[in-house]
């Protein structure tokens, strides 16, 4: 009997998963919130290396996941969004030193009207020697924003520009800002990228939907020792869909693994808040109102093991 309840729970602890995290300024004073200061990616880095872990490129990962096989807990890749110049002049080196692959994902209108912060599409074709180039839309707008016509057109002029300039269609897409919904990862999935990627807090196992890749945020001063700690929670979103049109979350309704029976729920500007689960359905009645525009609701059973609904209003 007790092997029989080992074998049910297993899948809810023992499930190999991988990391994916994303940068976007390096050594950029001037921009903290999206900063990451050389020191603190050296300090990163050394962290991979001592503690085992073994940096890969991400489509190593996602050809795991394409192929239905395990993927290594120790396995971390490492993106870059927006293509700011600071990758190219004070970034890039480091990733050279450490000979970490990364891929850098580009907001083309950036580049290819030559905005001063932005690498030009000369520097991109030299990042590209050391890792992989991709894409992240043309005009960096939020998507969920934009009616359906508008995100065709606007990923069409971002394929067409890119491929010009780097020789190469595009296989893989990040959301701008990371936003997305369902209405906007059905129009993105349309254009055959390999994978998507979003911008929530969680890791890759084989059951990973690989047209929405978790990226952890390394932005600001941030404790690797704890950032490589989140894993992925297996959960099934019932409600909310979307941002409520009143602004009032009324419910947090989801299903998880039936052999959990207590987890926390969150809210941007609320604290966390214990949750009875039963028989795997999570079901709260709220009544609270969002303070922000963007505001993340979460589900987890420790804190780290969680999923993620970004609502955009």
């Amino acid at each position: 009997m007790k092997y029989l309840l080992l074998l049910f729970f297993l899948p809810l602890y023992l499930l190999a998963d991988a990391k994916v995290f994303v940068y976007h300024r390096f050594n950029d004073s001037e921009h903290q919130s999206t900063n990451t200061s050389l020191q603190e990616l050296k300090t990163q880095f050394e962290y991979f290396k001592k503690n085992n872990y073994e940096v890969v490129a991400l489509g190593k990962i996602l050809n795991k996941l394409k192929n239905g096989e395990e993927i290594p807990s120790n396995w971390v890749a490492l993106t870059i969004d927006d293509a700011y110049k600071s990758f190219y002049e004070n970034g890039l080196n480091l990733f050279k030193e450490y000979a970490y692959p990364f891929t850098l994902f580009v907001y083309v209108e950036a580049t290819n009207s030559k905005y001063n912060d932005f690498m030009t599409w000369d520097e991109l074709r030299e990042a590209k020697k050391y890792g992989d180039v991709e894409l992240h839309s043309y005009s960096h707008k939020s998507l969920i924003k934009l009616s359906n016509q508008e995100i065709v057109e606007d990923t069409k002029k971002a394929i067409e520009i890119f491929e010009k300039n780097m020789g190469y269609k595009a296989k893989i897409y990040s959301y701008p800002f990371g936003e997305y919904d369902d209405r906007v990862q059905s129009e993105i999935k349309k254009f055959d990228f390999i994978s998507i990627l979003n911008q929530n807090n969680g890791s890759i196992n084989s059951k990973s939907n690989i047209f929405d890749i978790n990226r952890i945020a390394l932005v600001g001063n941030v404790d690797i020792k704890e950032k490589i700690k989140y894993k992925t929670l297996e959960v099934e979103w019932i409600e909310p869909k979307e941002y409520p049109k009143d602004g009032i979350l009324q419910t947090i309704k989801a299903r998880v693994n039936p052999g959990i029976k207590e987890a926390k729920v969150f809210i941007s500007t609320y604290n966390w808040q214990d949750v009875k689960v039963n028989n795997g359905i999570i079901e709260v009645k709220l009544n609270k109102k969002l303070n922000l525009n963007r505001s993340r609701v979460a589900i987890s059973t420790d804190y780290y093991t969680i999923s993620n609904k970004l609502l955009i209003k």
